[in-house]
Parts: C-alpha cells; sequence; structure tokens
C-alpha cells in the first residue's frame, strides 16, 4: 500500500515539473531585433542568427608549370633551356533581386630561355584580358546587358629573325605594353543559363558595340600598326557583336572553358574580328593538373610578317599544353 502511494506521489511530481517547464517555455520573452530572434528564459539569453543572404561568388584558380633541360659535354648535341608558364584567372559575381554583375580577369605569362643564343629570354605567352558584364532580369534565362571587354599584354613584344649572311639573331618590336590594346563595348540581349555540376552558357547578341584600338607606342603608332592611322594613337570603330562563354564539365575532374567573341565593323559588315580562348582542364589531384589552353585571334587589319617575308591578314594560333601546379581557390 505504501509502494503504491510512493508511486503514486511521484508521478504526480514529475507531472507537476513537466508542466512548470511548459510553461516557462510559454512564458519565456522573444525580441527581434534586426533581424535577430532573442529568447530570455530565467537567466538564460538564447539568440537565433537569421541566415544572411549572400550576394557574392569568389574564387579563381592559379597554375604554374616549369621546364628545365641541363646538358653538359652531352654527345648527342642540344642545348640547355628552361621554359617557365603561369597564370592566374579571378572572377567576382554579384546577384541579387534581378541584378547581376559578373567580373572576370585573366593574366598569363610564359619565357623560354636558351642559353647558347643572342637574346636568350624570349616571350612564349603574355595575354591580359579583363570582361565585366551588368545585366538586368527579363526572364529567369534572358537578361539585358551591357558588357565591357578590355584586353592586352604586359610586356615587349618581338619578332626574331637573322638577317641574311648574319652570325647572330635580330629582332624587331611588334608590340607593347597597350600597343595593342582592345576595349569593346557592347549592349543587348544575353541568354544565359546554369546547370547541374556549375554547368554555365552564356551568349550575348549586341547591335550597338563600340570597339576602340589603342596604339600608345609612338613607333608602332607611326607605323599604322594594329589598323591605326599612322600618327593616330585610337582608332575607333561601331559595329555588331556576338560573346559566348561556356564552362562545361566534359567527364569527371576534365572541365572545358571557351570565350568566343566576334565582331563586324558596320563598314564592312561580314569582315568577322574574332577572338577565342579555350581552356581544357584535366585534375590529377587536388594540385596537379594538365591544361591545353587555345587562343585564336583573326583581325584582317593586323598584318603579320609571314615566314616567306611577306605580310597581310593571317589567323593567330597560340596552343600550350602544360603540366603542372594548379590551385582553385
Amino acid at each position: 500500500m505504501i509502494r503504491k502511494l510512493f508511486l503514486i506521489l511521484f508521478a504526480l511530481f514529475a507531472f507537476t515539473a513537466q508542466s512548470q517547464a511548459q510553461d516557462d517555455i510559454q512564458l519565456a520573452d522573444t525580441l527581434i531585433i534586426n533581424g535577430e530572434t532573442i529568447i530570455m528564459l530565467g537567466d538564460s539569453v538564447i539568440i537565433l542568427r537569421a541566415e544572411q543572404p549572400k550576394y557574392w561568388k569568389k574564387g579563381g584558380n592559379f597554375n604554374l608549370s616549369i621546364q628545365q633541360v641541363s646538358l653538359t659535354n652531352w654527345s648527342a648535341g642540344g642545348a640547355s633551356n628552361m621554359a617557365l608558364n603561369t597564370g592566374v584567372n579571378l572572377f567576382a559575381n554579384f546577384q541579387k533581386d534581378k541584378k547581376i554583375w559578373d567580373n572576370n580577369l585573366t593574366v598569363s605569362f610564359g619565357f623560354n630561355r636558351q642559353s647558347d643564343r643572342r637574346f636568350a629570354n624570349r616571350k612564349t605567352n603574355d595575354n591580359f584580358v579583363f570582361i565585366s558584364k551588368y545585366g538586368r532580369e527579363l526572364t529567369p534565362k534572358w537578361y539585358l546587358s551591357t558588357q565591357i571587354d578590355a584586353r592586352t599584354q604586359l610586356l615587349s613584344g618581338y619578332r626574331y629573325f637573322r638577317p641574311s649572311g648574319a652570325e647572330l639573331d635580330a629582332r624587331t618590336k611588334i608590340s607593347d605594353l597597350f600597343a595593342p590594346a582592345y576595349i569593346q563595348s557592347s549592349t543587348g540581349l544575353n541568354y544565359k543559363r546554369e546547370m547541374k555540376n556549375n554547368d554555365k552558357i552564356s551568349v550575348i547578341g549586341s547591335p550597338f558595340t563600340g570597339r576602340f584600338t589603342i596604339v600608345m607606342d609612338d613607333s608602332l603608332s607611326r607605323a599604322g600598326a594594329f589598323g591605326v592611322i599612322p600618327g593616330e594613337v585610337v582608332r575607333a570603330e561601331a559595329g555588331m557583336s556576338v560573346t559566348s562563354s561556356t564552362d562545361i564539365q566534359i567527364l569527371e575532374n576534365i572541365r572545358w572553358k571557351m570565350d568566343l567573341n566576334l565582331f563586324s565593323n558596320y563598314e564592312k559588315l561580314g569582315n568577322l574580328v574574332v577572338n577565342m580562348n579555350s581552356v581544357i582542364s584535366m585534375k590529377v589531384n587536388r594540385f596537379i593538373t594538365t591544361r591545353i589552353e587555345t587562343i585564336l585571334i583573326y583581325d584582317e587589319r593586323v598584318l603579320i610578317t609571314r615566314s616567306d617575308e611577306t605580310k597581310g591578314p593571317a589567323i593567330q594560333v597560340q596552343n600550350l599544353i602544360n603540366f603542372g601546379i594548379g590551385v582553385d581557390f
């Protein structure tokens, strides 16, 4: 009998304690300040912070590859040499409500050194590309966008040759920083789509495009290089353009990025200026990667000195295959 009475009293005590705890929770004071929920329960203060929206996405990639060959008393012949190629790609993309602002910077540089020749250090890669695009959403996949595309190089560029009867190479300066520089501004419709695996496709068609060719080097300007009027620094053109950007995963650990820009002057519709950059990245592990980079340029106003010493427009192609360090951040 006493045991049953003890059990009943214990059950009543537990029920009363639980009811009191529930009453304490129900009577807790709740405040909301600047989106943060503050709960005060007795001597305890609980702060529940609202998740802050992230409008910016930032990141990039750095790659570096080095090759060295050293020969001493090598009977098979050859020459000691060293090659370096490096590059960095940075992006900062903003999206809020119906507004987007995408920014991308690519800088790459490479050189080759062969000690037994005149002008031992020779540039093999030198590119600076900055693209900024601002847009407002019309539909989930269509935007009205304005884009700025700026391209130049960092160091002087030379054409190397050996004059007839000479024993040593000579060189002629053919380009420099801001000689040339290309600035293109375009406004039009932008189709933009993002898929799984962070795959992205973007195409801008612009009937209103301004393109400016800048040659800041006096000697190149006087020669009328890159299509400017001899003695002038800037050549301005109006026309239409199509710009596309593709970033897709082909296979596991293999991605392909391609940027294509086509421009046609209204004075000569159909004569295209072509700029294409393609990069295939194959990751071995977190830090080791193989990159196949291809740059293709065609501009009929840029006269190229060919191997037979004739001058004229030509397709410019640069191919790079790098195996080395690649870090995403």
